[in-house]
């Protein structure tokens, strides 16, 4: 700062832009730091920028006081350091040191990518680097790679690559790799990850690239419903970051995406696609699985559903503007078979779904009609005049609709779900609406047919039904069957009379 080691002086606005070679990273070390205090910074600080200032997208940092700053490596090339004075109160300022830094370092951003020295080519003998992942307190960091090619050998004694659960090679080591095989995904307990590249003296290989992920830019949600929003919402998120967000549902589930908010970088002019910040969603664990869509800007997308019990959404983001992000919530679309007769609703839950539940917990109209236990299902069946149900008029097509209610309350917080059963009798064709999830999510707006019964297989604990349905038929023909003929007799009395 200017001045050092005196005070520095006021009202003093200092920019330094640090650029090494393309392809290097910046290290910066603080030797010296002593600035005015202020709980958020306001008064006298420096800023440390992922790039070039400017653009918040690209803060590594904001600090003042006495504690010094840990140390920042760069995710690419360029780095900006900037010092603001205000007009009351002096420090002795602070000093820093910085170098290229070609081979390990101080990593602390949400995601980023670290690679052997000059990965796509061999890398060099006899060389060692040292990365260390740190990630906010209280959150984990997750590796994953995504090339491996080193010299093999049994042991992994010649070239390999180290993974500590910790920041030095004193903690537990998590494993070791070499060879051309990729080595799986690997979770720290803690917030620190440190990741060891070592070769010896003779016979190179490709070398490895590998991500990483930490705190709030990676998660996995395994719960009925939930929401999560992008890093740092609603204030801007970071540029240049991958982040994933895995929901993960018991098997037979479907998974309903709602967009609460998105304000992300707009599309590119000359392409009118989202080729710069843009989040995308896969059906399924990986981005290898079918892309149902990818947005950018502001204009929110309608809702989302999976066709299985999995889903992933990718965030990413370039090196420069950055907007408010995204929020959605979530709910798990619990499978069931929906099918009706001229008089009857039959409704089918496998009990693994809601293995949680009791059969009270499931109902259809009122409480008084709650599911019954049948082999491995929940099942209801009622026919049409009980079990709250009532005739509409839709599409000028008449109806017979009723509600199926799923208690997840827990006695803390109430959480019914409700989905709408409609059958038109005339067509024997049933279908059920999500009508909503929990209040919280307000989901009643976005009902949307969801199942549609007759298209699915039929199981063995299908029989019952499938021969009720029949029965219903035979006694309805049977019964116009039998006017009729009441009719001609009373037809033919009436002319002999």
């Amino acid at each position: 700062s200017p001045n050092f080691p005196g005070l520095y002086p006021y009202n003093t606005e200092c920019a330094w832009l640090i650029v090494v070679t393309e392809g290097s990273s910046v290290l910066l070390t603080f030797q010296h730091f002593d600035l005015e205090y202020h709980d958020h910074c306001e008064y006298d600080y420096i800023k440390i920028y992922n790039g070039i200032s400017g653009d918040e997208g690209n803060l590594l940092g904001k600090f003042c006081g006495k504690v010094f700053p840990p140390p920042f490596t760069s995710s690419w090339n360029v780095m900006t350091v900037i010092f603001h004075s205000d007009k009351h109160v002096a420090s002795q300022g602070f000093s820093a040191a910085y170098r290229k830094d070609v081979c390990g370092g101080v990593i602390t951003g949400l995601s980023g990518s670290i690679m052997s020295p000059d990965y796509h080519e061999n890398y060099p003998n006899d060389a060692e680097c040292h990365w260390v992942i740190r990630a906010a307190p209280n959150s984990v960091i997750k590796l994953v790679f995504a090339d491996f090619h080193m010299e093999n050998n049994e042991e992994c004694n010649f070239d390999y690559v180290a993974i500590f659960d910790g920041p030095t090679m004193e903690n537990t080591l998590l494993n070791h790799y070499c060879g051309n095989t990729k080595p799986p995904d690997v979770a720290s307990s803690s917030h620190e990850l440190l990741v060891v590249f070592k070769s010896d003296f003779n016979i190179a290989g490709r070398g490895f690239k590998a991500y990483f992920f930490s705190g709030e830019c990676q998660e996995l949600y395994t719960a009925i419903k939930g929401n999560f929003s992008s890093p740092q919402y609603p204030n801007f998120y970071p540029n240049n970051i991958k982040c994933h967000w895995t929901i993960q549902l018991p098997l037979g589930y479907r998974i309903k995406v709602f967009f609460l908010d998105l304000d992300l970088e707009g599309q590119n002019s000359l392409t009118d696609g989202c080729d710069y910040d843009h989040l995308a969603v896969f059906d399924g664990g990986t981005e290898k699985a079918s892309l149902l869509g990818k947005w950018c800007g502001k204009e929110i997308p309608s809702p989302i559903i999976s066709s299985r019990n999995r889903l992933l959404l990718v965030l990413h983001t370039d090196r420069n503007t950055a907007n408010r992000g995204f929020s959605v919530a979530y709910i798990g679309v619990v499978p069931m078979n929906v099918s009706c007769t001229r008089t009857d609703f039959h409704i089918q839950i496998p009990m693994q779904s809601l293995a949680q539940l009791e059969r009270n917990k499931i109902y259809l109209g009122t409480p008084s009609c709650p599911a019954q236990v049948v082999g491995l299902n929940f099942k209801i069946h009622t026919r049409f005049d009980t079990c709250g149900t009532e005739s509409q008029k839709r599409n000028h097509t008449s109806v017979i609709v009723s509600i199926l209610y799923i208690d997840f309350s827990d006695g803390k917080q109430e959480d019914v779900h409700q989905y709408e059963v409609q059958c038109e009798p005339k067509r024997k064709e049933a279908s059920v609406n999500l009508l909503s999830g929990s209040s919280l999510y307000r989901l009643s707006q976005y009902a949307e047919n969801l199942v549609e019964s007759q298209r699915q297989e039929a199981e063995p604990a299908d029989v019952y039904e499938s021969k009720s349905q029949d029965t219903s038929d035979i006694v309805f023909i049977s019964i116009c069957v039998l006017a009729g003929i009441l009719m001609v007799i009373a037809i033919v009395g009436l002319v002999l009379l």
